[in-house]
């Protein structure tokens, strides 16, 4: 579900005389359906930018990334956007919504962009929310307002309201209190059941050893470590 193989990418930093920086070369990597992979390696290492690239805020320079069948590296957005809305799900460390929309809408909108009638994603919006443990008081509110660990759960509870082929997970286990993180940690489980293939970064040890099938280090990815 992901193929990722001779990836590099490199950063122009126009604000420094058009500097170059390499960043990633050579990267290689691939996630099964029902497989949770960690990356792992030293912050700095490029996880976050290897994410991304997946995603598809950012372009690789070289090589070839693969989703769900879709190559990335030349993609128009339209195809970006296409893949996003159907097969690729994307739990970040940060929510990022419309300010003033309520909870419940935040979470509903993946299902209703599929044509989901709006009762039947409101009805599995409440019923993921009252999993992760938000009030109810809540869910007419803007988690704009919320604390730091509401918000990872209301983004979490976007991210997993949908059946997605194929997860990017940010750590998402972050911000978590030991109850609301064992919920998290069902959900991924539950994902790989049902044949989601899964790539995510988790500092948290303990979690990364309960649902990841193995671990890739982004390190031997990095130009230094290379040219080494």
């Amino acid at each position: 579900m992901i193929e990722i193989s001779g990836v590099a990418k490199r950063f122009v930093l126009h604000n420094q005389g058009g500097v170059v920086l390499p960043v990633m070369e050579g990267a290689a990597l691939s996630v099964q359906a029902g497989e949770c992979v960690a990356l792992v390696g030293a912050s700095g290492a490029g996880k976050s930018t290897l994410m991304r690239m997946i995603w598809g805020n950012y372009r690789c320079d070289e090589g070839s990334i693969r989703v769900a069948g879709v190559e990335l590296r030349d993609a128009e957005p339209r195809a970006v956007i296409a893949l996003r809305r159907s097969k690729l799900g994307y739990v970040s460390q940060f929510l990022r919504v419309i300010p003033r929309v309520p909870t419940l809408d935040v979470v509903a909108e993946p299902l209703l962009a599929q044509g989901m009638d709006e009762a039947q994603a409101q009805a599995r919006a409440r019923a993921m929310l009252a999993r992760l443990n938000i009030p109810e008081r809540l869910w007419s509110l803007s988690p704009t307002t919320f604390s730091g660990g509401e918000q990872q759960r209301v983004n979490i509870a976007r991210g997993f309201i949908q059946d997605w082929p194929v997860m990017l997970l940010d750590e998402p286990t972050a911000s978590l209190d030991a109850g609301n993180r064992a919920v998290v940690l069902d959900l991924i489980r539950e994902a790989k059941a049902r044949g989601a293939a899964i790539l995510g970064i988790f500092h948290d040890a303990e979690a990364r050893a309960a649902v990841c099938d193995r671990e890739v280090d982004v390190t031997g990815f990095t130009p230094a470590r290379n040219a080494a």
